[in-house]
């Protein structure tokens, strides 16, 4: 078991994530500390909830790359309905937000579903007219600290346990996750689609209706993402999260979820958002500019691809043997 595990992506990327908080930790003994651990998840949870989102998506063998644009026009409609109503309660909020994003997530996965067109020239399509909107409704102009309600700037940062109600948000995605993937029938549906779509329809899963469930679920937790970062940042604006869908796609890939399709977990995708986020949090305290985050996220895909790759082969190059022999 213990072999197994070591030689498993969640096991490699768990062990680099531990090497880069030992290697870390040597100069500043500080970001090891369990108060700022548990700070560093806080503010890698809009990314944790976002990626596990992507990751049903790709999944399937679909992309979204609307994420991020959804998460902003939902932040700013929630933003300015709480300047327009500031006693409107925060549950209603959530669920306008909710809401909102599983609607952008619903138009994505019908027009992959019933016009077949390719997801990732959809969600480029809906990711610039989503942008357009904000931009529209907004007049370009930011909703600042002091237009926001106290209530709508306090749900996220308020503390249970010890944690944030953010990161609290982010663990139950990560505990659904796991029951959806694992337990439901939607969540081998999945993985049923992504591994052999052929196959899938003969065991009767409707392989457009699967595909977009992924993207109404992706939708709705960058909706559920967009109040969540407006609130606790306290600004909207037209450019809010501007190219974070890059980040979610790279903590899915890094945490060795298959662009190919029917590969992948919740520990992976969790793992991946982790590492991206500590990456994040430590470049300013050793010295490295943020812009080397970019870099660094590039790299890491990249390897984490190769490895994918090379993994591929080497099981490939062991069935061919086996066939040989066999023959």
């Amino acid at each position: 078991m213990i072999q197994s595990l070591i030689k498993s992506r969640e096991g490699i990327l768990a062990a680099a994530i531990l090497a880069l908080l030992l290697v870390i930790s040597t100069r500043f003994p500080a970001f090891a500390a369990p108060k700022n651990l548990a700070s560093v998840f806080n503010d890698t949870a809009p990314l944790i909830i976002l990626a596990l989102g992507q990751m049903a998506v790709i999944l399937t063998r679909c992309i979204d790359l609307s994420v991020a644009a959804n998460l902003a026009l939902t932040g700013m409609v929630v933003a300015m309905l709480n300047t327009a109503m500031p006693d409107l309660p925060v549950p209603v909020i959530l669920l306008i937000a909710i809401g909102l994003g599983t609607l952008m997530g619903l138009v994505n996965g019908l027009l992959v579903w019933k016009l077949d067109i390719p997801p990732i020239v959809v969600t480029l399509g809906t990711m610039t007219i989503y942008r357009g909107i904000i931009f529209v409704i907004s007049g370009g102009e930011w909703i600042n600290a002091h237009e926001m309600s106290p209530a709508f700037k306090a749900f996220p940062r308020e503390v249970i346990l010890g944690l944030p109600v953010l990161s609290w948000m982010a663990i139950l995605v990560v505990v659904g996750f796991i029951i959806l993937v694992g337990r439901s029938p939607l969540g081998r549906a999945f993985y049923a689609v992504g591994g052999n779509p052929h196959a899938a329809v003969y065991t009767g899963i409707n392989v457009g209706r699967t595909q977009c469930a992924a993207f109404i679920l992706s939708g709705a937790l960058a909706g559920l993402t967009g109040y969540l970062w407006v609130a606790r940042y306290a600004v909207a604006y037209v450019d809010i999260a501007g190219g974070f869908e890059l980040e979610v796609v790279a903590a899915c890939v890094i945490g060795g979820i298959s662009i190919a399709g029917g590969i992948g977990s919740v520990g992976g995708a969790l793992l991946g958002a982790l590492f991206l986020g500590i990456v994040k949090n430590a470049l300013p305290v050793v010295n490295i500019s943020p812009f080397w985050q970019l870099a660094i996220s590039g790299s890491a895909i990249i390897i984490a691809v190769a490895f994918n790759a090379t993994s591929n082969r080497t099981k490939g190059r062991v069935i061919l043997k086996k066939a040989e022999h066999a023959l």
